[in-house]
């Protein structure tokens, strides 16, 4: 320092000193903290990134998968962004599809080894490994992974396969729920209940103790018609217990809703449900899976020996569902889907084959306007569906809402509902039958209208008794005035 600067400093008064240095030791520092601030939280710079939703995964040792406030709003048939699946062999030692196991991973060394493995693929291929889940039923493992943007998706799941370390890749696709909204009064009168004649079926079969894997949106088990219905939930979209939500709530309440409680009456009451929520409702009420989601519930629902999985939803042919479905029906566990109206011939679930396919009764027809509809009529030639498909009723039905409330749906998801309901009540009567001899105890009625259910002469049919009214049933096949 200069000898006139040291002389000035030395004549300034102390106090005067201590905040010149003071002042100059902020001015030092403050342009650093500022640097570090914006580091450290680089959404400072960019407001609008502080608003931006978390990762759609989540990667943990329960390893659940996209959730319901981020799930991408996509079509049926469109696979979400960026992502595959890669199955990995489970060795046969580690293979233990036992009944106690609940889709959590056995704590096993290969485990450790497969996820070296997944890790590598993903490193290798330029991914992001997000979750992973044990497929025992078919000697799998399950890994999602990310891709980068640009990619193509089938183009990855092929390379990978090429890995003879990979049983096989596929894109994540995307499933919708069939149901089309509905209004909110509750009509006194029930399809099941008008022409189906459940009150009287009752008396012979209510479907006791038969389980009903119910794989949709979360179900509100606390709705009075629902309380005591829902044996074991499970959610497989994100953490937590699974919401109360439209889609799952509405089609439990059509199969089991107890009697009794000032709403309605389910096909089956004294079935037994699993509420697998592998689906998530979209703030406009539909209904969104897709095949990790819908992959971790059919495993649970066959590991737990469910006796029929419905699948009120429809998407794009997907190998990994496939394969679990193959499995299901070789365990004797039957399967009901429903139809797309507008996804052709291959659609899932319901162009898989020993799936029970259940479509809208009356969809599209101008009868399908008045309750009439509800009585037997040709199936629409507006919305084909394979051969073999069932009509069950799907138009204007009351059921179950989240909250205690009831709503009036549409759609071939309650078609399908319908349908799994009656096949709890041919169960309870014949619990040894397959799959493929419920789907033919299905009685039709004659002439016109093969497709549809003829519920009494189903019944009668099996416990060789007139279960309902006999006149009744006569004049069902003849009569489809109100």
């Amino acid at each position: 320092m200069m000898p006139l600067a040291r002389a000035v400093i030395r004549a300034l008064p102390p106090a005067l000193l201590m905040v010149m240095m003071l002042v100059t030791l902020l001015m030092l520092a403050v342009p650093h903290a500022i640097g570090a601030t914006n580091d450290a939280n680089p959404a400072s710079t960019a407001p609008a990134a502080q608003n931006a939703p978390p990762a759609p995964y989540v990667t943990d040792d329960a390893a659940h998968a996209v959730g319901a406030a981020e799930a991408p709003a996509a079509t049926a048939h469109t696979a979400p962004e960026r992502k595959v699946l890669v199955m990995l062999r489970l060795p046969a030692p580690h293979f233990r599809p036992d009944a106690s196991y609940g889709g959590r991973y056995i704590d096993d060394g290969g485990r450790n080894a497969r996820h070296r493995i997944a890790a590598d693929l993903a490193q290798r291929h330029g991914l992001k490994l997000l979750s992973d889940w044990p497929m025992p039923t078919l000697g799998v493992d399950c890994y999602v992974m990310e891709y980068a943007d640009g990619d193509s998706a089938d183009a990855i799941a092929a390379t990978l396969s090429r890995d003879p370390r990979v049983e096989w890749a596929q894109p994540v696709a995307l499933f919708l729920g069939m149901g089309a909204a509905g209004g909110d009064p509750l009509y006194p009168v029930q399809p099941s209940a008008k022409y189906w004649h459940i009150a009287e079926l009752h008396r012979t079969t209510t479907g006791r103790d038969v389980s009903v894997a119910v794989i949709d949106s979360g179900i509100d088990g606390q709705h009075p018609d629902l309380l005591g219905q829902v044996a074991l939930a499970e959610n497989f979209v994100d953490d937590g217990a699974a919401p109360a939500e439209a889609h799952g709530t509405a089609v439990a309440g059509i199969i089991a809703a107890r009697s009794g409680n000032g709403g309605i009456v389910g096909v089956a009451p004294g079935a037994r449900l699993l509420a697998l929520r592998a689906c998530w409702q979209q703030p406009d009420l539909g209904t969104r899976c897709n095949s990790f989601t819908l992959a971790k519930a059919l495993n649970f629902a066959i590991l737990n020996h469910a006796r029929i999985i419905n699948l009120s939803l429809s998407g794009p042919p997907d190998r990994l569902l496939d394969r679990l479905l193959d499995v299901a029906l070789e365990r004797g566990i039957a399967v009901v889907g429903a139809v797309d109206p507008q996804g052709g011939a291959a659609a899932f679930p319901a162009s898989h084959p020993g799936v029970i396919a259940v479509a809208q009764q009356g969809a599209g027809d101008a009868r399908a306007a008045s309750p009439a509809s509800w009585a037997p009529s040709p199936p629409s030639s507006a919305s084909p569906a394979r051969s073999g498909t069932v009509y069950a009723p799907g138009r204007d039905i009351p059921t179950t809402a989240p909250g205690a409330r009831w709503s009036f749906v549409s759609g071939s998801s309650y078609a399908a509902a319908h349908v799994s309901g009656m096949i709890a009540l041919l169960s309870q009567l014949r619990p040894a039958s397959t799959p493929e001899q419920l789907r033919r105890q299905l009685q039709p009625i004659d002439g016109l209208n093969a497709g549809n259910i003829d519920a009494c002469a189903t019944i009668t049919r099996v416990t060789g008794a007139c279960s309902c009214s006999c006149a009744t049933a006569v004049q069902l096949k003849v009569d489809t005035r109100p």
